[in-house]
């Protein structure tokens, strides 16, 4: 029988880094060629669903519609890209995952996070990352790493939901530390990138991985 493939994930607010971490730690992890994913995107039909829940100019998408088209998102790459490359073997690293939807629009918008569980439930059959890696900044310092861009829908919600979603991913990491690792986003990006190997050869390490 095959192993299975590794499956590691980035969290954390708008502007925390985790775009230029996945790049470095892409890199890193060349020698097993890993398969890179965002969310929501990353097939045809889920990066469709992300032009229209990025929009600015969609600001009537409700809450509960909002999750249900991240999950379909969400549904859709699960099928068509983590479930093969977890089943033949391979190494995954996703900008984003379920916790996101936990922490924006649990924590965020204030949707009952049972409901926002089995939706997630449903769309993923219970696949979850090995590692995931929460890179925690202050949302204060994140807007002003964001200022010279263009911020998108969510982006654009300001500090006080930031700060609601820092504290859902806070308590996610509280309620998962096998899973979740909390590395501090403030620290030079040497150090970021550099805890991150650490908390992912750990994970080879303790499964063996590859052999």
């Amino acid at each position: 029988m095959s192993r299975r493939g590794l499956f590691i994930s980035l969290e954390g607010i708008d502007g925390c880094g985790k775009s230029s971490l996945k790049m470095e730690l892409q890199e890193f992890l060349q020698p097993y060629l890993p398969v890179s994913i965002r969310e929501p995107g990353s097939t045809v039909i889920s990066e469709q669903i992300r032009q229209l829940l990025l929009d600015c100019r969609n600001d009537t998408i409700g809450d509960r519609t909002e999750a249900m088209l991240y999950a379909s998102a969400r549904c859709q790459l699960v099928d068509e890209i983590i479930r093969p490359a977890l089943e033949a073997g391979r190494l995954i690293v996703a900008d984003r995952y379920i916790d996101s939807t936990i922490a924006y629009q649990g924590y965020g918008r204030g949707i009952q996070l049972d409901f926002l569980y089995n939706l997630n439930q449903l769309c993923t059959g219970g696949i979850e990352p090995d590692l995931t890696l929460l890179l925690d900044l202050d949302p204060r310092t994140a807007l002003v790493r964001r200022a010279d861009g263009r911020p998108d829908r969510l982006e654009q919600e300001g500090l006080q939901f930031q700060t609601r979603v820092r504290e859902g991913y806070l308590q996610i990491a509280r309620t998962n530390p096998a899973r979740v690792k909390v590395i501090d986003a403030s620290q030079p990006q040497s150090l970021v990138k550099g805890r991150a190997i650490e908390y992912i050869k750990e994970l080879m390490q303790e499964r063996s991985w590859p052999e």
